[in-house]
């Protein structure tokens, strides 16, 4: 609401910090935004509540909450994420097994079953309604229950046809989960946190291979066992995923303010600290259609989609990577178990190095993106040229070549939502960029024909040019469109030093807020300044 519709006859303002009311200029309230309560930041409430009583965090304090934020925070979101990865393994890895005689599959009909998973995925983006207006994590508790028991569900399959639906629906069920951990990690850390541990929270995706491998070598090991290896393989997975869900009913939090690991001076605190980093609101509940609006008129929105359309082109990459070992390096399942397992360690190393980078240097992110892509765009471009029968090379190839685009992934994951303010424009951007990661692996499976194999160039030559070359060069374009934009900020923050506060209508008064609280869109509020 803007500020021409308030009643300007009113001059009881009542501020944050104070519990005196005080008497206000009509020219000084008009300079200042008003929006009614119920769009206001939910922590606002608690912060009313408790702010009063808590004092100002101290430098070491500050450091010291932000450490334990990152452990708890980053550590449980990893870990759903790992499992989470792990769920979408198991069609990879259950090859190694009987699981493509005991259901038809073939090379096809697997990359169909892959794209179904997205189609799944990308009908579940209608449910980012739900991430706004439901506790996100009694959402995420439903969501790891449904995906453990579709995972079991597994187990009962005998024909490539329930092959098919059983990866639909897990698509459908994991389709928000990613949203919810991205949510949750804006909600704890400041915006340099949470860019300076994207990579850590990735490596947990790319490094799949290093615990699921294991868990594959190990019942590739087993002796006489009861049931087929696949089922039992599907089975620890799936038992896993029914223990995380379990411990994210329990732990999980919704927002800052209802943590069970924090202290009520310690949610003050937080919410404090990510709002003055982040200048937006934490969490609201309405659902605010201008905002959605804006997040489709913002070439910004656009580009991000744009991204993740042509690089996710080579998001089939990991899923076909347990097959191409066995076609290229000649070597037994049970050996390519522990390729992957080498493969994802790079991976990890890579996520490791690009943290310590963002870490010490700040607004790196176009570029970092472009810099952990070149092992990717090498890498494939020696596995379309390698002459076939170098096997150590190709294998060597394929092990640059697979794991590491997927840190400028989770860069430009965090980057979209870190750059836009205002709940409902973050999700409605969430929202656009995960459709174009689904309809980008929908058609990622298709690249890899069976005709073409083993060396599957079309493939690669579609990786090469879209998804290794054109996409890093679109996160060059939006750094350049927000540098542009901070540029104008800065210059009019510099002729304005005073500090701006809001106002929230509450039973016909106009009470003062930090700016945060507002909910404001980064381009209805001047003083945003883009992270790059």
């Amino acid at each position: 609401m803007s500020s021409s519709s308030i009643d300007r006859d009113s001059h009881n303002i009542k501020t944050e910090q104070e519990p005196n009311v005080e008497a206000v200029h009509e020219d000084v309230i008009t300079s200042y935004k008003v929006i009614r309560s119920r769009d206001a930041d939910v922590m606002l409430r608690f912060l009313d509540e408790h702010g009063d009583e808590v004092p100002e965090i101290t430098p070491e304090e500050d450091r010291k909450l932000g450490r334990k934020l990152m452990w708890i925070i980053v550590g449980l979101t990893s870990l759903v994420d790992l499992l989470l990865y792990s769920d979408k393994a198991v069609a990879s890895y259950a090859s190694l097994f009987e699981f493509w005689d005991d259901t038809g599959l073939t090379q096809n009909k697997y990359n169909n079953s892959n794209t179904l998973f997205y189609v799944g995925y990308i009908i579940g983006q209608s449910n980012m309604y739900f991430v706004q207006k439901l506790p996100i994590g009694r959402l995420l508790t439903f969501v790891t229950f449904a995906w453990s028991a579709i995972i079991l569900l597994h187990c009962t399959l005998y024909n490539y046809q329930g092959v098919y639906a059983i990866r639909f629906f897990l698509g459908y069920a994991e389709s928000i989960a990613l949203p919810i951990l991205n949510t949750t990690m804006a909600q704890f850390l400041t915006k340099e946190e949470k860019a300076a541990t994207a990579p850590i929270f990735y490596s947990t995706c790319v490094g799949v291979t290093i615990p699921v491998g294991f868990i594959a070598y190990g019942i590739l090991n087993a002796k006489n066992p009861p049931i087929h290896l696949w089922k039992l393989f599907i089975i620890i997975i799936g038992g896993l995923s029914f223990l995380l869900a379990v411990l994210v009913f329990f732990i999980y939090p919704n927002n800052p303010s209802d943590a069970k690991f924090l202290s009520t001076k310690e949610k003050v605190w937080t919410i404090r600290r990510v709002q003055k980093t982040t200048g937006s609101a934490i969490e609201t509940k309405i659902f605010k259609k201008h905002q959605m609006v804006e997040a489709l008129k913002d070439p910004i929105s656009w580009l991000f989609a744009l991204f993740f359309l042509l690089q996710q082109l080579a998001n089939n990459l990991p899923y076909q990577q347990t097959l191409l070992f066995e076609s290229i390096g000649r070597i037994t399942n049970l050996d390519s178990t522990l390729v992957s397992v080498a493969s994802g360690g790079f991976a990890v190393c890579c996520c490791i190095a690009a943290t310590t980078i963002m870490l010490y240097f700040e607004n790196l992110t176009a570029f970092s993106v472009v810099f952990w892509t070149i092992p990717s765009f090498v890498g494939s471009i020696a596995l379309a040229t390698i002459p076939w029968g170098k096997n150590i090379a190709l294998l060597a190839m394929l092990c640059l070549a697979s794991p590491a685009f997927g840190v400028p992934w989770i860069l430009m994951f965090s980057w979209s939502s870190a750059s836009a303010s205002g709940h409902t424009k973050k999700i409605t951007r969430n929202a656009m960029v995960m459709v174009a990661y689904a309809v980008s692996n929908i058609i990622s499976p298709q690249l890899w024909q069976e005709k073409d194999g083993p060396r599957y160039i079309p493939a690669w030559i579609v990786q090469i040019v879209l998804s290794f070359f054109v996409a890093p060069l679109i996160a060059i374009v939006i750094w350049v469109i927000l540098k542009r934009r901070n540029t104008q900020r800065l210059e009019k923050l510099a002729q304005d030093q005073d500090s701006v506060a809001g106002y929230v209508e509450k039973d016909g008064e106009k009470v003062k807020v930090n700016i945060a609280s507002l909910d404001l869109t980064d381009l209805e509020n001047e003083r945003f300044i883009y992270p790059l």
